[in-house]
């Protein structure tokens, strides 16, 4: 089920109604069969993986606390579940991309195999919920955090349908206290409710859908485009991206709090970074987090050599870009990343020796605003591989930026054309990308100020999601969140 779609704008008040309408005993049982049947509602058969893996989890905690301090018997059981649960993702999602990659390099080696692609369903959310789950099993192995007993909660932890399928990531410390405490009606924040849901709404679909479709004109088919059109759907994707994931993660959180639960801010404007590692440490919040506490620093972290660093930091952007998607480009995406943030940090002291030279101070504005601007550039062409369906296409794209411009009037409609643009598409998405800053001011509950000014511009929001919701439904474009795939 959509967060953008009829069907959810039912589905979570009648939810709503019937959580509260009973007491709290029986409360979570609600929530349980709803987010079973949010989940259910794309292909019932997928509930069977989600539940395998809920169940391999929980008795794996069970198991931990029963082996007491027996650590031989404790890391086996966690070496098992962590196998297990990771093996499930690996089929479902990695199977025909590594099958591709052998065939590929038998071929390389002057062999013969055979190329192939079976039909593997791809469950919605499977890296989401197995990295939650995986978390509550190390850190139960680690007795950072205690075993879950109760299954009815701890499935309730796996699937809560807030942040099911495209996050936040969730620690189990963090969700599941909320998830059993007894909730008040009255004490509600409704009002974050429904701002956090018109912000991501607005997101969603009045920015993120509608520069979506001149990214996909261009991306779709980059043999055809110029270096104008190409230079315009890249800054647009850019845009796309961060509100499409920000857009659900604000619906997340805005419906979490109709059930009393707090989740994790996922971005933190993340375009205002002035490094790469900062960069990190603002996007995707969840994800950054957990990859920092359960790959990097048990591999060592920066307490090691300078070689030794660089190579976990490389490794921990391989498989945050392997995360994202079974594609070379979703590898070169994450490596890119990598080696941006190890140049940056072994880079650091030469550069800040460079301002001072200039008489600048590395924290003055000038070199602020240079190095924001330098990191949003390093990040956009990134972009560029996260968007094309190939390397193939990726360096069509980039040759189409740095090298294809006539200035001539042809030039121009063919650019336009390219983009499917009309003058009042042009003008709605620079007025869209005007309100967001002041829309993002929503989160803050006193900004703007001027209750008439705060009601003026819910309106505003409102009208413009609703406007692109019919013009996309009336052009019969579909719609659905880019991290779903994930």
């Amino acid at each position: 089920m959509l967060f953008n779609s009829l069907e959810f704008l039912l589905f979570l008040p009648i939810t709503f109604l019937l959580y509260w309408m009973i007491g709290h005993k029986w409360r979570y049982l609600v929530l349980l069969a709803a987010s079973y049947f949010f989940y259910m509602y794309w292909n019932p058969r997928l509930v069977f993986l989600i539940l395998f893996t809920t169940i391999v989890s929980y008795l794996a905690g069970i198991l931990l606390e029963k082996a007491g301090d027996n650590q031989r018997m404790r890391k086996l059981i966690l070496a098992a579940t962590l196998v297990t649960c990771l093996s499930v993702l690996l089929f479902f999602k990695y199977f025909n991309f590594l099958y591709d990659a052998v065939y590929d390099v038998i071929e390389a080696f002057g062999g013969k195999g055979q190329a192939g692609y079976f039909s593997i369903l791809l469950p919605v959310g499977i890296s989401f919920y197995t990295f939650q789950t995986d978390s509550y099993v190390i850190d139960v192995y680690k007795k950072t955090e205690p075993c879950e007993k109760h299954f009815g909660y701890y499935a309730l932890f796996v699937i809560f349908f807030p942040q099911l399928v495209a996050g936040p990531i969730e620690r189990p410390g963090d969700l599941l206290p909320q998830l059993k405490k007894k909730g008040d009606i009255r004490r509600l924040d409704y009002s974050g409710a429904f701002r956090y849901m018109l912000l991501g709404f607005f997101k969603k679909i009045a920015v993120a859908d509608a520069a979506g479709l001149l990214v996909n004109a261009v991306y779709e088919a980059p043999e055809a485009a110029g270096g104008l059109s190409s230079l315009i759907a890249t800054l647009l994707f850019s845009v796309q991206i961060l509100c499409d994931f920000s857009g659900y993660s604000d619906i997340a959180k805005g419906s979490a709090k109709l059930f009393a639960v707090e989740l994790t801010e996922n971005f933190e404007k993340p375009y205002s970074s002035r490094s790469i590692k900062e960069f990190w440490n603002r996007w995707h919040l969840s994800l950054s987090r957990w990859l920092r506490d359960y790959l990097y620093f048990p591999l060592g972290g920066s307490r090691c050599h300078a070689v030794r660093r660089a190579f976990n930091i490389l490794l921990v952007f391989f498989v945050s870009g392997l995360w994202h998607g079974a594609s070379y480009n979703f590898i070169i995406w994450g490596l890119l990343h990598g080696i941006f943030q190890v140049i940056g940090i072994y880079t650091l002291p030469l550069r800040s020796k460079f301002w001072q030279k200039l008489g600048k101070e590395p924290t003055s504005r000038l070199v602020t605003r240079l190095r924001t601007v330098g990191t949003f550039l390093l990040v956009l062409l990134t972009w560029v591989f996260f968007r094309a369906d190939t390397p193939q296409d990726a360096i069509t794209v980039f040759h189409n930026i740095f090298t294809d411009y006539a200035f001539s009037l042809d030039y121009l409609k063919a650019e336009i054309a390219t983009l499917s643009l009309s003058l009042p598409m042009a003008v709605y998405l620079v007025a869209a990308l005007c309100l967001l800053p002041l829309a993002e001011q929503l989160k803050e509950k006193n900004k703007p100020a001027a209750e008439k000014e705060r009601f003026l511009l819910y309106v505003i929001l409102a009208l413009c999601t609703v406007g692109v919701w019919i013009y996309l439904g009336a052009s019969d474009v579909g719609s659905s969140f880019i991290y779903f795939q994930f």
